[in-house]
Parts: structure tokens; C-alpha cells; sequence
């Protein structure tokens, strides 16, 4: 019987989020009272769930331990309806991790524990390379959602092969820290970004005062499309046909973990859909509103 086509890869992070909470402000060496959750996270996998939740039918391409944690991981994505059978599990590398801290004022410190993807390298994208999802002659022509808990190196990988060339690529960078991960798809000129006004001043090593200006400066350093979020403020899409702008919802922020990971799963399914960019813009920003103040997840 012939499996039907997945409507989108979604490659990068699959792991376990660990997440304190605490509904009071917090400061570098606070110790306050508050709520720890465990629940399977990772941007690949955030996405993964939002798409699902949307009606979508996501492919999850990342790497996960044979351990414990990671058998835990696998069996609660297959209850989410997500497919998880072209997963590498890896014998000798464990289950990655995150862990956050967020108060009243937001995200105080966070650490990605991200190294058994990153070990496990191209490994991951062995199925759509040259696999059951794609082949040099045939390449996977759908939409990709990619994270930038990838290697640099790999991520370059991905920007030039002819294994992508058709795929409708869209990249977020996972985190500030790891923004500049992102450079092989400016200097390509290939998909289109996810970032927010942080990543976008990283990415061109300045600093910027608005989502519209950030956006203008990375399509003049060669960027096919770009999705630049601020917060409460106002968001931007730009292509070479222009701008468009929207400001979120103004909402009670309860949790921030996840919100772009939202933000853009949102966008893809609504563009599916065939929304138009102001509409799918809007969907994204209501759907983010939504997820950090509580409302949904």
C-alpha cells in the first residue's frame, strides 16, 4: 500500500523540553516558587505539533537516543499523530534537551542541549537525500520547515544541494545564539526566514529599531524572503514585491517558550491554505497571541 505524501519535512530539534516557571519577576540569581513541566519540544517539533494541530500531516526528520527519554519522546509524538518513522535513533548518543527559566518579565536564561543533533549530522536527512522521501533523481518538492539547531556546515549543505532545490525551504534559527547559522541562505538566496528583531540585528551585525527596517536590511544583503517578528510590535513580511506589516493582538503573556515556533507554523499552513500574505500574517500573529498567553498547547 502506498504511504501518502507527507505535507511538510519539518528537520531539526526533537527533544524534551524542561521549562520553570514562576509567576513572579525574576533576576539573575533568583529563587523563587514556581511550576517545573517536562514536554516534548525542540523548534522541529514545536512546528511538527502546530501543523498537525492545523490538519497538516508532518514528517519529523531529526535524531533521538534509544534511551529511555528517548523512547518516551517517540511514543508521545506517535499519540500527536506525527510521523516519526524516519527519525535516525541513535545507539550511542542521547536524547537532547532544553531547558528554560521564565518569570513575570519573560525568558530569564535558557540552554539548548542540541549536540546528539548536531553529532548525528547529515544523517538525519538521509531519507530525503537518498531515501523513501527523496532521491537525486527525484527530489522531495514540498515544504520544509529547518531549524537552525544544525551545524553550520550542514545547514550550508542543505542551501546548495540539488537534493533541496525544489523544496519550498523555511528557516528559523532556533535562538539568538545560534542566529548566524542562518548565513548559508543569505549568501544562497534561498527561502524564507523566520527571525526575530534580535536574529535580524545578528545577521547583519547591527542593530535595528523596527520589524520593516530589519527586514529591508536583510533583502538587500540577499535574502529571497524574510519574517521579522518584535514582540508586541509591529511584524514584517518582505519579498522583493515588498512589505507587509501587522501588529500582534495585545494579550497577557503567561508563557514565551515556543511563540515563533508557533508564529511560523501558523504562517505555513495559512499560506497553504492559500491565504494572502497580509491574511497568513495575521493568522501567524493571532495564533503566536495565543500560545503565550495561554490560550492554546
Amino acid at each position: 500500500m502506498t504511504q501518502p505524501s507527507p505535507d511538510i519535512l519539518c528537520i531539526g530539534s526533537v527533544l524534551w523540553d524542561v521549562i520553570g516557571r514562576a509567576p513572579s519577576h525574576m533576576t539573575p540569581g533568583s529563587d523563587v516558587p514556581g511550576r517545573i513541566t517536562r514536554l516534548p519540544g525542540g523548534v522541529a517539533l514545536n512546528i511538527a505539533m502546530t501543523l498537525a494541530r492545523f490538519g497538516l500531516r508532518p514528517v519529523l526528520l531529526s535524531a533521538v537516543g534509544r534511551d529511555d527519554e528517548g523512547a518516551a519522546l517517540v511514543a508521545a509524538c506517535d499519540r500527536l499523530g506525527l510521523d516519526t518513522s524516519h527519525i535516525y535513533r541513535s545507539d550511542d548518543l542521547p536524547t537532547d534537551r532544553y531547558m528554560a527559566i521564565e518569570g513575570a518579565n519573560g525568558l530569564v536564561a535558557a540552554i539548548a542541549d542540541a549536540h546528539s543533533l548536531e553529532m548525528a549530522g547529515a544523517r538525519i536527512l538521509a531519507p530525503v537525500m537518498d531515501g523513501p522521501l527523496g532521491r537525486p533523481d527525484a527530489p522531495f518538492d514540498g515544504l520544509v520547515a529547518l531549524d537552525g539547531n544544525l551545524t553550520e556546515a550542514l545547514l550550508e549543505e542543505i542551501a546548495r544541494s540539488p537534493a533541496f532545490a525544489r523544496t519550498d525551504l523555511r528557516i528559523a534559527p532556533a535562538s539568538p545564539g545560534k542566529a548566524e547559522r542562518l548565513l548559508p541562505f543569505l549568501r544562497a538566496g534561498r527561502g524564507t526566514l523566520y527571525v526575530n528583531l534580535e536574529e535580524a540585528g545578528i545577521l547583519c551585525q547591527t542593530r535595528f529599531a523596527s520589524a520593516p527596517e530589519a527586514a529591508a536590511r536583510l533583502m538587500a544583503r540577499g535574502a529571497a524572503r524574510v519574517l521579522v517578528t518584535n514582540g508586541g510590535e509591529s511584524c514584517c513580511d518582505a519579498t522583493a514585491d515588498g512589505l507587509v506589516a501587522e501588529c500582534p493582538p495585545q494579550v497577557l503573556v503567561t508563557r514565551v517558550t515556543g511563540a515563533g515556533d508557533t508564529f511560523m507554523a501558523a504562517h505555513i499552513a495559512a499560506e497553504r491554505d492559500g491565504a494572502c500574505r497580509a491574511v497568513a500574517l495575521d493568522r501567524a500573529l493571532a495564533a503566536a497571541a495565543a500560545h503565550v498567553s495561554g490560550v492554546t498547547g
